[in-house]
């Protein structure tokens, strides 16, 4: 993907309605501009799983050019197409049947003893993050990674308040065992 560029609100603006009005090159400065923030929003929802974030990121984009004509304007068009792209991989965790109650099984953990978890090793948090199951990781990622509230994440979810802060619980715990922390 190419770089992401940083855009003034206006230039949004107004590549928004000359897209809305059907103009491709104005619809290719935004996809360009947000490309990357949508694709890493999809890509933690995803559990790190590139291809599926690459299909999620170009369904989002379709999905915003074919509502192009209905955005209001009453948030930033990037607020927007962030939502509805995290919506997309929503729909697609869904579409999975995921049940928001599963856990990982015991033998999908590794074994790693005592050794401390470095930050610096994030390779190896994105492959513990993908393991979760998809409601867990989607509650994880909305709050801790998103900065979503628990009420936010219950309302897109479908699940009540306290479902959300067990889910995300029930993540980080899981998280601490995949990565060899102690509880």
């Amino acid at each position: 993907m190419p770089p992401a560029i940083v855009a003034a609100p206006d230039d949004d603006a107004a590549d928004v309605r000359a897209a809305a009005d059907g103009d491709r090159a104005a619809f290719q400065r935004l996809y360009r501009r947000h490309a990357d923030r949508v694709y890493g929003a999809v890509l933690r929802l995803a559990g790190y799983d590139h291809a599926r974030a690459e299909d999620l990121t170009q369904d989002a984009f379709v999905r915003a050019w074919q509502k192009l004509a209905g955005f209001r304007h009453e948030s930033a068009f990037g607020t927007w197409l962030y939502r509805l792209a995290v919506n997309v991989a929503l729909m697609d965790i869904r579409s999975r049947g995921a049940d928001p109650v599963s856990t990982m099984d015991q033998d999908d953990l590794p074994d790693h003893g005592q050794t401390p978890f470095c930050a610096a090793e994030r390779d190896e948090l994105e492959r513990a993050i993908g393991k979760l199951p998809p409601r867990a990781r989607a509650v994880l990622v909305l709050h801790d990674v998103e900065g979503w509230r628990h009420e936010e994440i219950s309302a897109e979810l479908g699940m009540a308040v306290g479902s959300s802060k067990a889910q995300l619980h029930r993540a980080r715990g899981l998280l601490r065992k995949v990565l060899g922390e102690a509880s």
